[in-house]
């Protein structure tokens, strides 16, 4: 009796020991690798709260990595080496193609939440009729925000000209106050005067993106095109911007357009964001406008699509990566970022409805897209935008190089990518 006492109970222990060790229900682990923004890192600690809620049996570990080029060279790097985390964070449009999805990529069409996700973002996360990514938060915009506090107290309001938002900047800056801040320590804010001007870009020029693509339209030779670069100088050679532009970064211009230490900056609407994480007492000071062109009657938005998450094809879970795709592609994936992230513009699946308490800057938005005065950046008209792109701007905005030559050297930075991606007539 002892004896079998004695067996039984070593079969319940060892049994017991089996089950709290985990290894006859190994938990899963998946690694997902984001840019260190506030608003994408929130984003992405909520989306791996809401998930792990749901699935208790899988963590999911949040990884930084930094933004702009350097950034692009750790996600590069890492596909290219096989050490990429199981899901990851990056840009839709044309910066995915320099990825090649086809050969590094999972291909994702077959998840159940591409359904109800807009036709127009997987397009811009496809390649060979394959899609590969799913939506990271809302639709956004290129322009400038602005502090309404300043404009009220100078008595300025929003301009639909690019005329009209120089004479504020000069009025700003005979109140003593920064007028443009800028922040190129982080190199890829310097870019938005040029990239959130094609609107205009296209309002003058309607083929420019087909043209550009096939070879046969320069940003040196376009009018139209030379004029982002012109107003990147103008800006600084009138004396508009912060004394520490070159070492401001983009936590820095949140917190001036905020606190009314700048009257204005320019920026992607994702910094909404990052805005209510660190400044949510100031939000209903924050607004928003179109960067204004030469036409006040046809004054409209350049509209971003989000970034993507997406699969490289050497995770070690690609069932669970999926199921984690699947459901930031979701409508509770959607409100999971929104709740945390507020929003950045329209979302982009069906089901996720905007909030009644949307942000002052968000409101500013809307009526561009209510009349339909909007166009797709670029970088989501064609596949080709030159890598170099940020390092151009901020030579541009410092002072260093002249629009012109800026204008050229860029064309040739977009000669070399659109020759390294194969595209026809290069």
């Amino acid at each position: 009796m002892t004896l079998r006492m004695k067996t039984k109970m070593t079969t319940v222990t060892a049994l017991t020991a089996l089950l709290l060790s985990g290894t006859a229900f190994a938990d899963t682990t998946l690694s997902f690798l984001v840019d260190n923004n506030a608003d994408s890192v929130a984003a992405a600690e909520a989306l791996a709260t809401a998930y792990s809620e749901k699935h208790p049996d899988v963590t999911v570990e949040v990884e930084q990595r930094p933004g702009g080029g350097e950034g692009d060279n750790i996600v590069k790097t890492r596909l290219a080496t096989g050490e990429m985390t199981d899901v990851f964070l990056y840009n839709s449009g044309s910066l995915l193609q320099a990825l090649k999805p086809e050969t590094s990529l999972l291909d994702l069409s077959d998840l159940s939440s591409q359904g109800k996700i807009a036709d127009g973002f997987k397009s811009v996360v496809s390649a060979d009729g394959k899609v590969y990514g799913v939506p990271y938060g809302t639709t956004m915009a290129g322009g400038i925000f602005y502090n309404k506090k300043i404009y009220s107290e100078i008595g300025l309001t929003p301009p639909k000209t690019w005329a009209e938002f120089m004479a504020n900047n000069e009025k700003v800056k005979a109140a003593g106050k920064v007028a443009v801040a800028q922040t190129y320590r982080d190199t890829w804010t310097s870019q938005l005067f040029v990239l959130a001007d094609y609107y205009n870009l296209q309002a003058q020029v309607p083929n420019f993106a087909a043209d550009y693509t096939a070879n046969k339209a320069k940003y040196a030779t376009t009018p139209a095109a030379v004029k982002g670069f012109e107003r990147l100088q103008e800006v600084h050679d009138k004396g508009l911007l912060n004394e520490d532009f070159g070492a401001g970064t983009y936590d820095d211009g949140l917190r001036m357009v905020a606190t009314g230490e700048a009257a204005h900056y320019p920026m992607l609407s994702f910094a909404i964001g990052a805005l209510k994480q660190n400044y949510p007492d100031e939000m209903a000071d924050v607004g928003f406008f179109a960067q204004p062109g030469d036409d006040a009657a046809n004054n409209g938005l350049t509209v971003w699509m989000p970034p993507a998450v997406y699969i490289p094809k050497t995770t070690a879970n690609v069932e669970e990566a999926k199921k984690f795709a699947d459901f930031v592609g979701s409508v509770d994936g959607c409100k999971a970022i929104m709740a945390v992230n507020t929003v950045q513009g329209p979302p982009l699946i069906d089901g996720c409805d905007l909030p009644a308490d949307v942000p002052a800057a968000i409101t500013d938005m809307l009526p561009y897209f209510k009349e339909g005065k909007t166009a797709p950046a670029l970088e989501f008209l064609s596949p080709i935008k030159g890598p170099a792109l940020e390092q151009i701007t901020v030579e541009v905005g410092s002072g260093m190089r002249p629009a012109a030559e800026a204008a050229a050297l860029y064309d040739e930075d977009v000669r070399k990518q659109a020759k390294q991606l194969g595209i026809p007539s290069w």
